[in-house]
């Protein structure tokens, strides 16, 4: 029992960076980084306001998917762990090419 709850913990303490950054910057007047670090997104997004709204809903999405994650440790952990193989290799990969598009519309 215990494994299951180091993984809700985990998980709902991974998705909350998620939420708090959709959710403060989504009005923001600098745009949303996907790297950290990044300063020439000044410079690329022309419509600061409707990328802003775009990553802000793609962070929303990860962060509900990390937390998806981390209920199925407590309920069904061998689900937990296939879902969460699954977060951190081939949602890293999808989430980084909708961040791709979102960018290209907006540059």
């Amino acid at each position: 029992m215990a494994g299951r709850i180091i993984g809700l913990v985990c998980f709902f303490l991974c998705s909350f960076p998620f939420f708090v950054i959709s959710i403060y910057n989504k009005d923001s007047s600098e745009p949303i980084n996907f790297w950290s670090g990044d300063t020439s997104l000044k410079d690329k997004v022309k419509d600061i306001k409707g990328y802003n709204t775009e990553m802000a809903g793609l962070y929303k999405k990860c962060a509900g998917c990390l937390l998806l994650t981390g209920i199925l440790w407590v309920v069904f952990p061998i689900a937990g762990i296939v879902l969460s193989v699954f977060d951190c290799s081939v949602g890293i990969y999808l989430t980084y090419r909708v961040y791709k598009g979102i960018l290209e519309r907006y540059s």
